[in-house]
């Protein structure tokens, strides 16, 4: 079984409109929101053994707030090609970059996130599914389980939605 974990990077910062998209970095309600994904990923012992994370800065700094809290030998990837990109390219990534780990977080952007955990999931809590569907906010967490033992072997709409954990789950888990 391979399970998937699908991160929106934080709350970025909009006040410098003259930096790239691509230098934007967390505003202060990011920088705590990411430590709190991390918090919970401890807790709930969800700690990937894959982390592929696009090149942006407020995804490497999403990844930053949650490195404290993995516990267990992981390997991190950092992507160019999960900045701008489209679920399918997301998915391709994920099939090429998953090797032989059982579980794996990507955190990038949306619309590629939210694309990518819809056109994955065909099963499951459809009130997670209906949540993924509306929105997608920074700092959400997407679990999807899949029977297959493969990255390369996933297919459209046969993983598993476990859980979706947006921001305010999140604060409410954490007590912060």
């Amino acid at each position: 079984m391979l399970r998937l974990m699908l991160l929106r990077h934080a709350k970025s910062d909009w006040n410098d409109e003259g930096v790239h998209d691509h230098d934007r970095s967390l505003n202060s309600s990011g920088w705590k929101a990411a430590a709190r994904v991390g918090a919970h990923i401890h807790q709930h012992k969800l700690h990937p053994k894959l982390i592929l994370c696009s090149t942006a800065l407020r995804t490497r700094q999403t990844l930053m707030e949650i490195m404290p809290y993995l516990r267990c030998d992981t390997r991190i990837q950092l992507l160019r090609d999960l900045y701008n990109s489209s679920d399918a390219d997301y998915i391709d990534t994920i099939r090429a970059f998953g090797g032989g780990y059982d579980t794996a977080l990507v955190i990038g952007h949306n619309t590629a996130i939210q694309d990518t955990a819809l056109e994955l999931t065909g099963k499951g809590n459809p009130e997670y599914m209906q949540q993924m569907q509306s929105k997608f906010p920074t700092s959400a967490l997407a679990m999807i389980d899949f029977e297959e033992h493969r990255w390369s072997e996933i297919e459209r709409r046969k993983g598993r939605i476990v859980s979706f954990f947006q921001p305010r789950h999140l604060q409410a888990v954490s007590g912060s």
